[in-house]
């Protein structure tokens, strides 16, 4: 249908334009984004009555069908009304706020040319054509039931799977009516939080420095987290005991960021606490699946699974993208995690049949085995690298995991360096950033997960000059 651009103002000023070549020409869309446009730019004021769908038609040389409809959609949008007896009018305009607020991009940050932060896996090495093939196979044979309404603690044959893969692999004590799939470790801890709030307990022990988004979680389910002290032999249960917790979140096996693991005598003692107090321990078993020197450690929830939580994901093993991890409560709150969680969702049940398929072929242990030697062949030269290039820092941690600590001079300003260190593509995390307050201990946590081997020497060459570029502690701002 040939539409006049010239004939009529209204015409000329919605801008109907001409279809695109190729694509079936729908006026009552072209209408509608023209009058929306023209509402938008103020060409239309608030109140001006727009003409009716009859006469708008016949200027147009189209159906009146097209412009009432394209009326119908504007007023289910709010930028116009009708009433009964009057004309239909303009009932926004550009000082007001537009039903459809106009996106303000943030500046895009300097591109990552080397990523040297904690929290990924590498993420070049994501098992893709093992995980399509887990879905085709899930798609093509999941039954009409597993198509339903998911179980909010998780599909029944994935928590099987789950449950006997802990009990192999890191020697947990869980069973399929004590695992619940979640959506990783943070979403874990918050129902085991709602649930221990339930339970009537309302502080939370954390370890200091720790995982900020885990302090975060504690407090939006309501309960008041008390920082607790780190050292070489991890949580300090001595300090623990004065606080008023009666529960605690601990990295066992390898504490997040100093890279300490709880030592044999500490994991006694605060099963002991636990005991005592009437709590629980809560154990994040933070890329555990790691450890270069020696098998991993055993869980903790192992030695007491009526007081021992376990939070557990792939984010560290596979891909935060996937979504999936688990959780493994006490027998005798599993029904009070549930009923403290009536809302909570597991992830969706193709994705969780997926991980099932995944971890029954055996390609989950394949494929932590070949990251163990990747990452520990990583770690090496990342290590030797920094030795040859920056040998007034010292690293630390236990061979395990993604990341080391990188200690630097007392007179190193590391909020500068990362500064320095973004600007020019090198991606860096401060301890600070894991610290409720500051201290005298000036680190880095570098993660080497997410970078290739060939990366880490210029990583490191930038790594230092962002470091040339440090103010003495003294020179900085209070």
């Amino acid at each position: 249908m040939a539409i006049s651009q010239t004939n009529f103002a209204w015409a000329t000023l919605l801008e109907i334009g001409s279809p695109e070549p190729g694509r079936p020409h729908r006026l009552r869309d072209h209408l509608v984004r023209a009058l929306r446009t023209a509402i938008r730019d103020g060409r239309l004021t608030e109140g001006a009555a727009v003409p009716p769908s009859r006469a708008l038609a016949e200027e147009l040389g189209c159906s009146r069908w097209a412009v009432t409809e394209a009326y119908g959609q504007l007023i289910a949008e709010g930028y116009l009304t009708a009433r009964v007896g009057s004309a239909t009018r303009v009932s926004w305009s550009p000082d007001t706020t537009p039903p459809y607020p106009r996106a303000h991009p943030a500046p895009a940050p300097p591109p990552v040319r080397y990523d040297l932060a904690p929290g990924l896996p590498d993420l070049r090495a994501f098992p893709r054509r093992r995980w399509a093939d887990a879905v085709r196979a899930v798609t093509g044979s999941a039954v009409h039931y597993d198509l339903g309404l998911p179980d909010p603690a998780g599909h029944p044959g994935v928590r099987t799977t789950v449950a006997q893969y802990l009990r192999r692999s890191r020697g947990a004590d869980a069973r399929a009516e004590t695992v619940t799939v979640c959506a990783g470790v943070t979403d874990g801890l918050l129902r085991t939080c709602r649930a221990l709030r339930a339970e009537g307990i309302a502080d939370l022990a954390v370890e200091h420095p720790g995982w900020g988004r885990l302090r975060d979680a504690a407090t939006s389910a309501g309960l008041r987290p008390h920082p607790v002290p780190v050292d070489h032999d991890g949580l300090r249960v001595d300090d623990l005991v004065r606080t008023p917790a009666r529960a605690v979140i601990v990295g066992a096996a390898h504490q997040f960021p100093t890279g300490t693991v709880l030592s044999p005598a500490r994991r006694a003692r605060l099963v002991r606490w636990a005991r005592d107090v009437n709590g629980y321990v809560i154990e994040d078993d933070y890329d555990a699946e790691f450890r270069y020197d020696h098998h991993p450690v055993a869980v903790m929830q192992g030695m007491d699974p009526r007081r021992v939580f376990l939070l557990g994901s792939v984010s560290k093993t596979l891909s935060p993208a996937l979504g999936l991890g688990w959780l493994v409560a006490p027998a005798a709150l599993t029904q009070a995690l549930a009923a403290a969680n009536p809302v909570a969702a597991a992830p969706p049940v193709l994705d969780q049949l997926a991980l099932a398929t995944f971890i029954d072929r055996g390609w989950y242990d394949a494929h932590l085995r070949a990251a163990r030697r990747r990452f520990r062949t990583r770690r090496d030269l990342l290590i030797r690298t920094l030795g040859a290039q920056l040998p007034e820092a010292r690293a630390a941690g236990t061979a395990a995991g993604l990341h080391i600590l990188l200690h630097l001079p007392d007179d190193t300003d590391t909020h500068a360096t990362v500064r320095a260190a973004a600007t020019a593509g090198l991606r860096l995390a401060d301890l600070d950033d894991y610290r409720v307050q500051h201290s005298a201990d000036r680190a880095l946590v570098l993660g080497y997960g997410n970078i290739t081997d060939p990366e880490i020497p210029p990583a490191v060459a930038l790594l230092r000059g962002a470091l040339a570029t440090r103010t003495p502690k003294a020179e900085r701002p209070a």
